[in-house]
């Protein structure tokens, strides 16, 4: 019974950070990378997965091992780091939570007709309702699993519908016409990056898999974390492929919506509003349970209290939409964050995968430390540049 129990809660934690990632910036930032790289998108594709892999696998292994969160293994890394990194992660993550709040919003308009301010607000009560009952957690998992398969399953019929042309994908994922650096960073920040990077180790550390002896399963929940969001985006590449070859225009002001809708027609276009709802919401509850859980170690009545200030996240952010609408320069700069809060995490963490008052006698596996560090100055170079070429709008 006790391994049924652990199985449902590694698999609810891989969901919770794939479904995490998978927002409403997650499917539009994949349909507009496949338009412009065509099918050579297939090996960005590719090269994010692997950095994914290496970065969670670093993360969620010390966290296990450490039993601390990260902002707490910040801390004893370097006094003050914890909390640096975790105002750089709840402001990210309040940030994106007004996007898929709006994101949210948009997918209720599709399927109802209704405004995106009314479709926010009930998409921020099934949230809220997740909270309220009396194993969250529980509902949380579940939550997020039965989301992320629908997810899948419809991503996969537009795919299908859309008849991509599989063999030249296959070729270009391996042989690239052309290398976009950018898109993989930008695929990487937005997969793995933020607070993403900590919603499965942190779930799982709440849920009491812990310990150098719960690093199996810790591996199984990392690597099905990045595998399912993963297949959400190799079919939404292909479903995209698919329209994109046919020399299909896709609107620009909702690229995603008009892959379904070229791809499956009107039902396509009601498709995509259960998809967006769906990537939506999960990414409101993964987002609000993980930068919460940054806070819960600074005082003891925010951890006795952590449904409620998750509530008030939720509220919060929503409110924000419906009284300004979209904030596009606070996305843009909470975009940039993303870029440069991955290199700083990874780089503590890997530092703390050597600390003996950290990690104890646990032996971190050399050759992930390696690609963990290639991956922290990758990170850190391109995350760098966005910043600097984006500032200036944010003056305009």
């Amino acid at each position: 019974m006790k391994s049924t129990k652990n199985w449902s809660v590694l698999l609810g934690a891989a969901f919770l950070m794939a479904t995490s990632a998978v927002g409403p910036g997650f499917l539009t930032q994949t349909t507009v990378f496949t338009q412009k790289l065509g099918a050579s998108f297939g090996f960005v594709i590719l090269v994010s997965i692997l950095l994914d892999i290496v970065v969670q696998l670093n993360v969620w292994r010390v966290i296990a091992v450490s039993e601390k969160r990260a902002q707490e293994i910040a801390n004893l890394v370097l006094p003050g780091l914890g909390v640096f990194i975790s105002i750089l992660i709840v402001l990210g993550g309040f940030a994106f939570n007004i996007g898929n709040v709006g994101g949210a919003g948009l997918g209720f308009q599709v399927l109802l007709g209704i405004t995106p301010e009314t479709g926010a607000i009930l998409a921020a009560l099934m949230a809220i309702v997740i909270f309220l009952v009396r194993e969250a957690g529980k509902v949380m998992d579940r939550f997020a699993q039965v989301m992320g398969l629908l997810m899948i399953l419809l991503i996969i019929y537009v795919a299908v519908v859309s008849a991509p042309p599989l063999g030249e994908a296959a070729v270009k994922t391996i042989l690239p016409d052309q290398l976009d650096l950018m898109a993989i960073i930008t695929l990487v920040g937005g997969t793995v990056g933020g607070y993403i990077t900590f919603a499965g180790g942190h779930r799982l550390l709440d849920a009491g898999i812990r310990g150098e002896a719960s690093l199996p399963s810790v591996n199984t929940s990392a690597v099905s974390g990045i595998t399912i969001a993963s297949i959400i985006r190799v079919f939404l590449f292909l479903a995209t492929l698919g329209v994109v070859s046919k020399g299909l225009a896709l609107d620009e002001a909702n690229p995603p919506a008009s892959v379904f809708q070229l791809a499956a027609g009107a039902v396509g276009y009601k498709l995509f509003g259960l998809v967006m709802l769906a990537a939506a919401v999960t990414s409101i509850v993964g987002s609000a349970y993980t930068s919460v859980s940054f806070l819960k170690s600074f005082h003891s009545r925010i951890a006795s209290n952590e449904k409620w200030f998750i509530i008030g996240f939720i509220a919060i952010s929503t409110i924000i939409f419906v009284l300004i609408g979209k904030p596009v320069h606070l996305l843009i700069l909470a975009g940039s964050l993303n870029g440069l809060i991955l290199p700083i995490t990874l780089a503590t963490i890997l530092i703390a995968a050597y600390r003996f008052k950290i990690i104890g006698t646990y032996r971190h596996p050399l050759w992930l430390a390696i690609l963990g560090v290639i991956a922290v100055l990758m990170m850190a170079y391109m995350g760098g540049v966005t910043l600097v070429n984006q500032l200036p709008q944010l003056f305009e």
